[in-house]
């Protein structure tokens, strides 16, 4: 429900900020006022296209605010997660900005969003029907889903979509494996010999970390040997002057001291523990020297070992260390490869497994669907034969596409078929010539559907075009029925409808000869008698065009009681 409309600098519109209500609520004034002005503004707010003209003259920027209550609106609060926006009390505000330039700026409670993103939004919170804006009866996937809606079909349409969803995913996977098959051979025979070659190279995982490091050590066989002589020496090796022999005699002098001073007891520990570390040194050394023998051979043996991991390395376009894991890699595709055959009787079996649930699943919503075709074409005719066009016929065209792929929404299409004069023949609603009869179709569907089909906010641009006296007092009764299930907002220029509304709203234009400015103020009671007054009398108000508004607004409170 849209509660809050606040407009800056748009148009000829320099402030206006309206705080609005469920039930029907009336936009009246004299033409050119600006009534359809709050209507673009709305449709901005909602990411409609944008151009430098809506900026009021003399003005930097436009400003739209739109506050809709979408507390309870599952859809809404969906759509809201999936953008990651915060809505906790179920306020969603809609700004757009709109720079003397031309640029435009979007946000969705103070986050930044593309306009076709807001478009979205705005299409699950609200609808707009005005004599040439239908910006949903005339798509065919809308008309679909205002069929289904009036139908109740949401269980059936998820008895069809998870098949449709399940056959697309196995087709896919089925015509990857067919790619894959259609170039078996040529594929399995490289694959084989390319695991063959690595398989016969024999590489064990963290080999060439091993055999670097040992043609590092045959390399340089006489730097580590010269190395190790000299630190054997230098620790145990030097007959009396290596650090063991000096660690000896520093532990001979301490233990005779550390009887008279306890205190000494402590470093004596440490070097007597670093004797036992000397000596240990001392044993690795010499068993390191006695193993480090010069290999030329085996020196040779690891070059050409690593020749052939590195020369593999560079043909399989990876470093040599993944060899291993590219082995595995390797083995995987060609069991695949020689199991797809297999495997694509499997899936042509689950193909069509799917695809016969699907047929038995969207069959039965075609069914359903016919079904509420007949029902809804039925009460909308009755409802268009009410609003003065008594040889109206409308009907739901349901065409289903016989061997089409599955679909999540089934295999039907559907369509709206409307003739507004006796003698006619249906045609598309979009083909339909007259706005005021699209507009009156437009409230016929609405109301027939509202019951299954409710919508939050609706709003009605001038919906009596072209009608008047008892006719025009119907429409506003359907708009007033429409508006106790949710919320209406109508733009009119007949006093028959305004009387009907739970709330009337005056725009007028204020000029003063240089500038014009359009406000927009809420009747009270008698304000709304003056302007229905006013709408029924022209220029002159006389006394019985009051009294005539006045026994409007009786009829229309004893109605609606």
């Amino acid at each position: 429900m849209l509660v809050h409309l606040q407009i800056r600098d748009f148009a000829i519109i320099d402030a206006v900020e309206l705080e609005l209500a469920g039930g029907l609520t009336a936009f009246t004034g004299e033409t050119g006022a600006g009534k359809s002005i709050i209507v673009d503004a709305v449709m901005l707010a909602l990411g409609a296209r944008a151009s430098a003209d809506a900026v009021r003259h003399g003005a930097e920027r436009a400003e739209i605010a739109a506050t809709f209550d979408a507390a309870g609106d599952a859809a809404v609060q969906r759509w809201l997660e999936e953008q990651s926006i915060d809505a906790d009390d179920g306020e969603v505000v809609l700004r757009r900005v709109i720079g003397r330039d031309g640029r435009s700026r979007q946000y969705v409670n103070g986050q930044a969003l593309p306009a076709q993103s807001v478009r979205e939004l705005g299409e699950l919170m609200i609808e707009i029907h005005g004599q040439q804006e239908f910006l949903s009866l005339v798509r065919r996937d809308a008309q679909r889903a205002l069929l289904d809606g009036h139908g109740g079909h949401d269980r059936l349409l998820a008895q069809v979509a998870g098949p449709a969803a399940e056959w697309r995913r196995l087709r896919e996977e089925r015509n990857g494996l067919a790619a894959m098959a259609r170039e078996r051979g040529a594929r399995l025979e490289l694959l084989r010999y390319q695991v063959g070659e690595l398989e016969a190279l024999g590489l064990a995982p963290g080999e060439v970390q091993d055999l670097a490091g040992e043609r590092a050590r045959l390399a340089n066989h006489g730097r580590l040997a010269e190395a190790a002589r000299n630190a054997l020496a230098l620790a145990y090796e030097a007959d009396g002057s290596d650090a063991h022999a000096l660690a000896a005699r520093a532990v001979t002098q301490l233990r005779a001291a550390a009887a008279l001073d306890a205190r000494l007891a402590d470093p004596l520990g440490v070097l007597e523990e670093s004797l036992i570390g000397l000596r240990e040194a001392g044993s690795r050394l010499s068993a390191y020297l006695e193993a480090l023998d010069a290999d030329p051979a085996r020196q040779e043996q690891v070059e050409r070992r690593l020749a052939a991991v590195e020369d593999l390395a560079r043909k399989h376009r990876v470093v040599a260390e993944e060899l291993p894991v590219q082995v595995d890699r390797l083995r995987a595709e060609l069991a695949a490869l020689e199991q797809s055959e297999t495997t694509l009787g499997a899936l042509d079996g689950q193909i069509a497994a799917a695809l016969a649930r699907y047929r038995e699943a969207a069959a039965a919503l075609t069914v359903a669907r016919k079904g509420a075709a007949r029902t809804l074409g039925t009460a909308v005719t009755g409802v268009m034969r009410q609003l003065g066009m008594p040889g109206g016929r409308f009907e739901v065209a349901v065409e289903t596409a016989a061997g089409a792929d599955p679909a999540a929404a089934g295999d039907d299409g559907v369509e709206f078929l409307v003739s507004a004069n006796p003698g006619q023949p249906v045609k598309p609603i979009a083909r339909v010539a007259s706005g005021g009869e699209l507009s009156r179709i437009s409230l016929a569907l609405q109301v027939a559907a509202a019951t299954r089909h409710p919508r939050s906010c609706m709003v009605f641009d001038e919906v009596d075009a072209g009608i008047g006296g008892g006719v025009a007092e119907i429409v506003g009764r359907k708009l007033r029925e429409l508006g106790g299930r949710g919320q209406v907002l109508c733009v009119t220029h007949l006093a028959q409808v305004a009387s009907q509304a739970d709330r009337q709203l005056r725009v007028t234009k204020l000029t003063d000869g240089r500038t014009s400015r359009t406000a927009v103020a809420a009747l009270a009671a008698d304000e709304r008698v003056e302007e229905l007054a006013r709408m029924l009398g022209g220029v002159e108000i006389t006394r019985k065009a009051r009294e005539h508004a006045r026994e409007m607004l009786r009829a229309a409170g004893a109605a609606a009681r």
